[in-house]
């Protein structure tokens, strides 16, 4: 039977209506939990992750995940709107997480259901509506992971305009520390750590990595952050920064650390390193289900939970990714309706054998 498209927007209007900031997301499980049971589906909870196992798995057969995300970000200082009033104006529906990532995650749910009512199918599906996506929490999909079991592909929903990224950076968050000594501005004495940590960003500034990825391109390092000193006149004997290291499939994180340890003089401390860079193969018969389709496949230069998930996998959604974490962010009625079409002509297409481990 067709998705219920209302229901399905009812539903993410009670998330949009429900706070669930990251790490504070035990309302919007509620009613995720609460919204699959009442289908009748045997639905489980792991803190605030919610999933559900297609009733007919069969361990022989590879397996699906259909996931998303339903923490927000904190609404910005520009909204103009409520943030958790779901307001409906034509085709666009108004509110926190609408786009980033509730509207995908409502979509997959229904994607799910409608799946659930067939009896055979060449797959299992997990579906998995997980925490902490926007901070890369603990208690997110990291969590949850270990309690699915072998997966053999990944599909996460993320606002992409239903284009499927194929490929991934990778972000990595690494701290400084610079340390010399401290003197008067005035006399010649001391060392000073900003001196010693601006070597340090030339390097970042200019070093460009020997291999680079067919589909993402070079590395790209940015320092975004830097602190220094204490008063005009005192010569600074610590200097911190933080740069943004945005990882490509032709290195793994560890790689990259261990190339800019060698390159600075800078103490360096990782802040945050699990998040690695995709690619799906190009012989993935994902990759032919979705050229069937016309699906337009692209790389995509922001991180999410893909990189946690060691599977083959990509991300697709509705929505435009271009509205995530801004002011009176939407998403379009029309946008979700397509996207469930779409994720259920890819899912009805695909054929693909277990991968054995």
């Amino acid at each position: 039977m067709k998705p219920d498209l209302n229901e399905t927007i009812n539903l993410l209007q009670q998330l949009i209506k429900t706070e669930s900031f990251s790490g504070s997301e035990d309302g919007t499980a509620d009613i995720l939990e609460s919204f699959l049971d009442s289908k009748r589906i045997n639905t489980n909870r792991l803190k605030n992750n919610v999933w559900a196992i297609h009733p007919n798995y069969d361990p022989a057969r590879p397996t699906v995940l259909l996931n998303s995300h339903h923490d927000t970000v904190r609404p910005n200082d520009g909204w103009t709107r409520n943030p958790f009033d779901p307001a409906m104006e034509d085709d666009k529906l108004y509110g926190l997480g609408s786009n980033d990532a509730g509207g995908p995650a409502v979509s997959l749910i229904s994607t799910f259901l409608y799946f659930c009512e067939q009896k055979k199918m060449p797959y299992n599906l997990i579906l998995a509506i997980t925490a902490e996506e926007e901070t890369s929490g603990e208690n997110g999909i990291s969590l949850l992971l270990p309690e699915l079991g072998q997966l053999d592909l990944a599909i996460v929903g993320e606002p992409s305009g239903m284009q499927m990224a194929i490929a991934e950076r990778a972000a990595m968050i690494l701290d400084f520390v610079v340390r010399g000594k401290s003197g008067h501005a005035a006399r010649d004495v001391g060392i000073n750590a900003i001196d010693k940590a601006v070597k340090d960003i030339r390097w970042f500034q200019t070093y460009q990595f020997p291999k680079t990825s067919e589909r993402l391109g070079s590395i790209k390092m940015t320092v975004t952050m830097i602190h220094a000193g204490i008063q005009h006149n005192v010569i600074p004997d610590m200097c911190k920064f933080t740069v943004d290291v945005r990882v490509t499939d032709a290195y793994t994180n560890q790689e990259v650390l261990d190339i800019i340890q060698k390159n600075v003089q800078s103490e360096v401390i990782p802040r945050s390193v699990q998040l690695e860079a995709s690619r799906l193969p190009d012989d993935h018969p994902l990759m032919n289900a979705a050229q069937s389709l016309g699906i337009e496949m692209v790389a995509s230069p922001t991180s999410s939970d893909q990189g946690l998930i060691s599977a083959p996998s990509v991300k697709i959604g509705p929505g435009d990714s271009n509205r995530s974490h801004t002011a009176d962010e939407y998403i379009k009625i029309s946008e979700i309706e397509a996207g469930i079409d779409r994720y259920i002509r890819l899912l009805e297409i695909l054929r693909f054998e277990k991968v054995e481990i």
